[in-house]
């Protein structure tokens, strides 16, 4: 595996004013030749004004937040970061690689969660190059390869959760929007270590089901959420109701037999678990007659 190293480079405007200056000495020389007649100076001036304008070649720019990988004849030199105008060699070829921070937006991919429903999934992926050497050798594209794998991440995320759960222990993609995040995160830069990517951040930008089971679980979820409901309010009714009787078994306020006990049970749990309001019934008899 490849990995960045730092190279110097010589600043570039000295190097180009004395380029300038050369240039500028071979020009008169070439003039002075012509003039006098001379072939060794024209020769000379020639030779200098050549190479002094090839050597400018060498000159580049490195922008903020960007790096400039060197090669010699497909042999790596290293990568210089440090911005401004500079100089190497003009035979080192120099691939310009970005390091600023940049945002991807997946494609709506339909996949099938965990439970085997197809749903419609799509996130934003924050990331930035931290490896020039490892973006620009070990893939072929750092690029496209940070698109395909994050998409291969999201579909491999979604198969790991349903898509809603009606507890609050499990895991869903649309109810523990944190974990999930933190999750694909770490998926996608576990692909992307390779190709000298560090990922900021990810999340999901579009969750739903998909058009064609849209409605039928809409259904299911509203029926799930009423089930999940009425467990929780028969789980109160049932210790409001085991508090009340200790507490009028305990003040000793009235003492109640099996049948009354069974009775007032029954008509605490009506008005408790019923989903309208209940209507106060006078009773002038007993449960006896």
């Amino acid at each position: 595996m490849i990995r960045e190293r730092q190279t110097s480079a010589l600043p570039g405007l000295p190097v180009l004013l004395l380029l300038l200056a050369v240039d500028a000495a071979a020009l008169y020389g070439l003039v002075q030749a012509v003039d006098g007649g001379s072939g060794i100076l024209l020769a000379v001036s020639i030779v200098v004004l050549v190479v002094a304008t090839f050597l400018m070649a060498g000159l580049f720019v490195v922008n903020p937040n960007e790096a400039k990988v060197l090669q010699f004849f497909g042999d790596y030199i290293g990568s210089v970061n440090k911005p401004g105008l500079r100089w190497a060699n003009p035979f080192y070829t120099k691939k310009r690689v970005s390091q600023r921070v940049r945002n991807f937006e997946s494609a709506r991919l339909k996949v099938n969660d965990n439970e085997g429903n197809p749903v419609e999934i799509a996130s934003v992926v924050v990331w930035r190059v931290v490896d020039t050497a490892e973006a620009v050798f070990e893939v072929d594209d750092y690029n496209n390869y940070v698109k395909v794998q994050s998409e291969s991440a999201l579909r491999n995320l979604a198969q790991s959760y349903t898509y809603d759960a009606h507890d609050d222990t499990t895991v869903s993609l649309r109810g523990t929007t944190q974990v999930v995040a933190d999750h694909l995160k770490k998926e996608i830069q576990d692909r992307l270590s390779r190709a000298g990517v560090e990922v900021m951040e990810a999340r999901i930008s579009h969750l739903a089901y998909a058009p064609e089971i849209a409605h039928a679980m809409l259904q299911r979820q509203q029926a799930g959420a009423i089930i999940a409901a009425r467990q929780r309010i028969v789980e109160g009714a049932v210790g409001m109701v085991e508090m009340a009787l200790e507490m009028l078994s305990r003040r000793e306020i009235v003492v109640l037999d099996n049948d009354r006990r069974a009775a007032m049970v029954s008509n605490l749990l009506v008005v408790l678990c019923g989903d309208k309001s209940t209507q106060p019934i006078i009773n002038t008899g007993t449960i006896y007659q």
